[in-house]
């Protein structure tokens, strides 16, 4: 009798389960229906936790996966090679450039980072005007409004007149209102805990 009735409460428990599962799968699937608009999307990744950049060369990973003509321009990056650059920058379907002279704490040097801020922009209205560009990285850009170098409303203008197919992703702490309103995708990532804050020592596949 025990068992009867225990067979019948682990029923009823997998019913209401798979009615909820069915009922969740109902409302995805609806709004998957809903989601008609084929065109590219702007992502915006912020914040002051570790892995904005690296999630960003992920995507452009992703996007070479199915054949893709990538662009990256890097506005502020340290001295060293980083990783990514030494992997990606002899891909055939990558375009590379590093513009930024390093952080402004290595510089010292207001008038050379405007230099370094003016051309890597022009370079990035080019590919983001260029159709045969499909995924488009502006790693650490939002900085560079940060600092007062560029104007936020060029970039935006940019990015309104892309392609339409055109995928565009932006890194950077913090960044300016009116590109926080007008991305399709912002994620903003913590910083839980930082090995660095610990005394660990920055290593080469990590930090760079």
């Amino acid at each position: 009798m025990t068992d009867t009735v225990t067979s019948k409460d682990d029923q009823d428990a997998l019913d209401k389960r798979e009615a909820r599962l069915l009922k969740k799968k109902e409302v995805v699937d609806q709004r998957i229906a809903a989601a008609t608009e084929e065109r590219g999307v702007t992502i915006l990744l912020t914040g002051n936790g570790k892995g904005k950049s690296s999630s960003a060369f992920g995507t452009m990973a992703r996007a070479l996966g199915h054949g893709q003509k990538s662009a990256v321009i890097q506005f502020i990056k340290g001295r060293k090679e980083t990783g990514e650059q030494l992997f990606f920058a002899q891909h055939p379907l990558v375009d590379f450039h590093v513009m930024g002279h390093g952080f402004t704490w290595e510089t010292r040097n207001p008038e050379l980072e405007q230099q370094a801020a003016e051309q890597a922009w022009s370079l990035a209205k080019q590919v983001l005007s260029d159709p045969s560009v499909h995924f488009v990285l502006l790693d650490e850009i939002t900085y560079m409004y940060k600092y007062g170098y560029l104007n936020e409303q060029d970039l935006i203008e940019a990015l309104a007149n892309r392609p339409s197919h055109q995928n565009v992703m932006m890194t950077g702490r913090t960044a300016p209102r009116v590109l926080l309103d007008s991305v399709d995708t912002h994620s903003k990532i913590a910083n839980e805990r930082h090995a660095f804050a610990h005394g660990v020592k920055a290593q080469i596949g990590i930090e760079w």
